[in-house]
């Protein structure tokens, strides 16, 4: 019994009903180690124990585990808990299980009811039970003797109105209904958040207990934005990271992996350094072919402003849709405050960059204001993309009296955003800390989200402005006869804007 249970108190419990009845049901951790003894091979972790008493200690308190693979996780808590919980002190009566897909739905039923039908001292105390099929398409094991239930579903179900006698879900447990794939688009990330909080969540009552159990998979993913939401205080319960090595390199679960040899013969089982980081480390991993990385973003907590003497002035990139029509691409339009030159050159996005769905005269109405009202200066530059259909803007935008500069596109989109990257990474470009989180996700999640309105916008401002900031020091030079580093000198190549 892994030292958890003297062998004394295993023979007692064996003979015994009353006995081994009243211990587990009153702890999870004896529960598990009785009943799923088989299941422990090495010594119970630390971390595991952890687990086990989020697990026990509360019958509401919403619990968010992350844990690398092979860790037993699924085993605690989505074939073992959920049994424990009903037969145990917790008294649960109808929980449910999500999965992403059938295929996993079913595995798990085949798993829980394996321990019913094989498990004889687990069956003894827990059964009779049956299993049924629902109108939902789902399946379910039922408990006569405690009127209990256990529904296991996929997210493609769905599960309104779902109740078992008077009960609605009173435990709602969600594993893995994340993939690498679904995280891979806002859209995708989006439809499983909606789906836990406008479906999976209001099926329960005040009453009800959600755990979650998965990976971090992306920086936007469901565990991701439940983990920020604790942080900010708009979501309660309890968020845990358990990497098969901590910061420090010291391993989790010394009983099943010793040394550091038997460590890097589990690496050599896994597929790649990728899977490896994402699926034992937690580290979230982009794909091999992502451009900009969210750890080179540089962010501003304070606007230096248009007084600071390095100021030069409000940039503009504006990136064009053809069509206002809901299936068409957005105009995007990202601003910037511009201050210093050469090394001290610094790129200050502003917040809340104009992303709207506008056909030709409305694009044309907004830019007029657009300039009017943030870019009245000579020294300001609105860069306009010229490509095709694009071409007319500038022109209208000239017959209106707007001053706008036609840029042609260097390249494929994904060679204009890579030619911001070492601004991005050095910190020449600064974001703000809130207020172009969409912004941001289109330029780290470039290539994978559906949009890229935005990024293509701002791509056009930097390249835009670092070639105008190149031009005019070329010409600086000619126009003096120097050479590199010679020339007019500008009080603000002295300033630094932080």
């Amino acid at each position: 019994m892994n030292k958890i249970i003297q062998s004394s108190l295993v023979n007692k419990m064996i003979k015994d009903r009353l006995v081994r009845t009243a211990i587990t049901k009153d702890s999870f951790l004896y529960f598990f180690h009785f009943y799923y003894a088989h299941y422990v091979k090495y010594e119970t972790a630390d971390f595991q124990k952890e687990i086990i008493s989020y697990l026990e200690k509360s019958t509401l308190e919403s619990l968010y585990i992350c844990a690398f693979r092979g860790s037993g996780k699924s085993t605690m808590i989505t074939t073992a808990y959920p049994i424990w919980a009903i037969l145990g002190k917790q008294q649960k009566k109808f929980c449910v299980i999500f999965c992403q897909t059938k295929a996993q739905a079913k595995q798990h039923m085949m798993n829980i009811r394996s321990e019913l039908e094989n498990n004889e001292l687990l069956k003894k105390d827990l059964g009779p039970f049956q299993e049924e099929g629902d109108e939902w398409g789902s399946h379910s094991l039922v408990f006569k003797k405690h009127g209990a239930r256990i529904t296991i579903a996929s997210t493609e179900q769905s599960i309104r109105g779902l109740r078992h006698n008077e009960h609605r879900p009173d435990l709602i447990i969600c594993d893995d209904v994340e993939d690498v794939q679904s995280t891979k688009t806002r859209e995708g990330r989006d439809k499983t958040y909606y789906w836990l909080r406008g479906e999976v969540i209001p099926s329960g009552d005040k009453n009800t207990r959600l755990i979650i159990v998965g990976n971090l998979l992306h920086e936007d993913s469901l565990l991701m934005r439940i983990k920020d939401e604790i942080k900010q205080g708009k979501t309660k319960g309890i968020f845990k990271e358990y990497p098969l090595l901590d910061r420090e390199d010291n391993c989790l679960w010394p009983g099943k992996y010793k040394n550091i040899q038997d460590i890097e013969e589990e690496k050599m089982k896994v597929a790649s350094d990728i899977s490896w980081q994402r699926e034992y480390l937690l580290r979230i991993i982009p794909s091999d072919d992502q451009v900009i990385y969210p750890e080179w973003i540089h962010y501003y907590d304070e606007l230096p402003g248009k007084e600071h003497v390095a100021y030069r002035g409000t940039y503009a990139g504006v990136d064009l849709a053809i069509s206002s029509k809901d299936a068409a691409d957005s105009t995007a339009v990202v601003s910037a405050h511009i201050y210093g030159r050469r090394e001290k050159l610094k790129i200050y996005i502003l917040p809340n960059p104009i992303n709207q769905k506008l056909n030709f005269p409305a694009q044309v109405d907004l830019l007029k204001n657009v300039k009017k009202t943030q870019m009245p200066r000579h020294e300001d530059y609105l860069f306009v993309e010229s490509v095709a259909y694009q071409e007319a803007l500038p022109q209208m935008l000239e017959i209106e009296g707007v001053e706008a500069e036609a840029i042609k596109p260097k390249g494929e989109k994904r060679i204009r955003l890579s030619l911001t990257s070492t601004s991005i990474k050095s910190g020449t470009i600064k974001f703000p800390r809130h207020g172009c989180e969409d912004l941001i996700r289109q330029i780290v999640g470039f290539g994978v989200e559906k949009h890229d309105d935005m990024a293509d916008a701002f791509s056009l401002l930097i390249n835009a402005t670092m070639d105008k900031h190149a031009n005019e020091s070329t010409w600086i030079m000619a126009f003096l006869g120097g050479g590199p580093g010679e020339g007019i000198v500008y009080f603000s190549d002295y300033v630094d804007v932080g």
